[in-house]
């Protein structure tokens, strides 16, 4: 699996039992503290072979410096956050590059394992599957509330939170209970990775938006105008494959395309089996994970909204 397929990592197969999962992330600073930052970069990174039903096993630094304008210590802690962050997944970084450059940038290049039969991909979606989603949505709004000065110290320590927190609780196991597809929800929003589901798999994907987990107060932030370009980008894109059923308060839909840093799995599976998997990731302390929409049959248009109202 290659380039050839929009999916989250490149896939090789090296026997008849293991296959290599290779993916590459990096971005400039999105919050202050360089730990932080360091954990979020490589949580992001990770999430890539946690889509595929892989397991990360080693990583290297991908690291753009400037040159005279920080301390070194900064450099430091940013490698300190991503080491622990890999550590906790059950990898190890082995190594990096590090170039100057007038921005801070950081990332991971991740190896995993998978079986070629436990493979997860973005096509396998089927006719009737329910959908979940593991994460709360909003963190391009909160991002932006936060370099305004909006978003407040309760809510700041959530953002980082929730951005840095591995998806390998949500990930293990998931061929076994049933799994037939997966992606992690990133810089297109929901909607542009489940429009990249629904291609792949040839089915339209339904959504319920009284059922999506959201940031606390992120529709109201949003409401005040605390967007993303992303966002705006992302409606475009999947203007032409979306219909909306009922009304969908502009908040809500800027919600549904917010690019989110680190987001959640989206995870399509039997309706038996999504039920069981949200008790198995309750058990595991996602708790914010919700059964957010089903697939049926493609007709005109791949994604469907039901807003009410």
């Amino acid at each position: 699996m290659g380039t050839n397929q929009a999916d989250d990592s490149a896939v090789v197969r090296v026997t008849d039992d293991i296959a290599l999962v290779l993916t590459l992330d990096f971005f400039p600073a999105i919050v202050d503290d360089p730990y932080v930052f360091g954990q979020i970069a490589a949580a992001n990174a990770l999430s890539d072979v946690y889509a595929m039903g892989g397991k990360p096993i080693t990583a290297l630094n991908i690291v753009c410096f400037p040159e005279g304008t920080l301390p070194l210590d900064v450099l430091g802690e940013m490698l300190r956050g991503g080491a622990d962050k890999v550590n906790e997944a059950g990898a190890v970084v082995v190594g990096g590059h590090t170039i100057k450059d007038s921005e801070v940038k950081y990332g991971l290049s991740v190896v995993g394992f998978v079986h070629p039969d436990r493979l997860l991909r973005k096509g396998g979606v089927e006719n009737g599957d329910l959908l979940v989603l593991t994460k709360p949505l909003g963190t391009g709004i909160y991002s932006t509330a936060l370099k305004n000065g909006a978003l407040g110290a309760a809510r700041e320590k959530l953002f980082y939170d929730v951005m840095s927190a591995l998806n390998r609780a949500a990930s293990e196991g998931l061929y076994d209970l049933g799994a037939h597809a997966c992606t992690d929800i990133t810089g297109f929003g929901l909607l542009g990775h489940a429009l990249e589901m629904a291609r792949a798999s040839n089915v339209t994907l339904r959504i319920d938006a009284a059922a999506l987990p959201l940031l606390p107060d992120a529709l109201d932030l949003a409401g005040r105008g605390f967007l993303t370009g992303g966002g705006m980008s992302n409606r475009e894109y999947v203007k032409e494959d979306l219909a909306i059923e009922g009304t969908l308060p502009s908040a809500l839909e800027m919600t549904l395309v917010d690019p989110q840093t680190s987001g959640g799995l989206l995870v399509a599976l039997p309706p038996d089996a999504a039920r069981r998997y949200l008790k198995v990731l309750a058990k595991r302390g996602v708790r914010e994970a919700a059964i957010v929409g089903e697939a049926t049959a493609p007709g005109d248009r791949r994604l469907v909204i039901a807003a009410g109202g």
